[in-house]
């Protein structure tokens, strides 16, 4: 494929069900018209192409070139236990609001701390955290469903977003403010949000011991977020 990714999204196909599709259309579809090209109809049309049986993971791409792309992926796993890390220093993405352009620099971020954790969180200038390298955060403190403020540098995630509808939906309070590793670490439970997995508790930081976690919220909220699934 020629030029670099301008642009690019993915999302968890399940037995031709998806999460958020329209939401997924909305951000591929708007970066890619910032960025001068009409993907519009070439979305709907692969869409409409995608296997109607199995687990998918595609990503739908725009190049450097202009060209338009999709690669048709099986779904790695999903689930499973999460250990993070704190990247230091600044935030590194050079367009942290447009999927595609960071892709690259981000895998090697993950990759270079896969000896002591899964995922890797980045932070602001002000050092509190504004997501991870492929995931959104997500926290609880008590009864009320915590996001970073959307005015930070920030990708749009769609999973976050459909948490905010089911917390609408659930009469559960949403707060949007900063928070600091450190205050992460004492609150009574926070996630890691994406397409592929959904929510993704955090059971350990760095080099500190597994949480079991007991009494986490995750599997139920991951309830509502499948139910949301629709069909292509």
């Amino acid at each position: 494929m020629s030029g670099g990714l301008r642009v690019a999204d993915s999302f968890l196909v399940a037995d031709s069900k998806v999460r958020g599709i329209e939401l997924h259309r909305e951000r591929f579809v708007g970066s890619c018209a910032a960025a001068g090209v009409d993907a519009s109809a070439y979305w709907d049309k692969q869409v409409g192409r995608l296997p109607g049986f199995g687990r998918w993971f595609p990503r739908f791409e725009l190049h450097e070139s202009g060209e338009l792309a999709v690669q048709r992926r099986p779904a790695p796993p999903t689930g499973g236990r999460l250990r993070v890390a704190v990247l230091e220093g600044p935030d590194p993405r050079t367009e942290p609001r447009v999927k595609g352009p960071d892709l690259e620099l981000l895998g090697k971020l993950k990759e270079s701390a896969a000896h002591r954790a899964d995922e890797i969180l980045l932070l602001d200038q002000d050092g509190t955290v504004l997501e991870a390298a492929y995931s959104a955060l997500a926290w609880w403190e008590d009864d009320t469903l915590c996001f970073p403020p959307p005015d930070r540098p920030l990708l749009p995630s769609v999973t976050a977003q459909l948490l905010r509808r089911v917390a609408t939906a659930q009469g559960t309070p949403v707060s949007e403010h900063p928070i600091t590793p450190t205050e992460l670490q004492n609150t009574t439970e926070a996630w890691l949000v994406n397409a592929l997995h959904g929510i993704r508790p955090i059971h350990a930081w760095s080099d500190s011991a597994i949480d079991p976690l007991p009494n986490s919220q995750a599997p139920h909220w991951q309830s509502h977020l499948e139910a949301l699934s629709q069909p292509l």
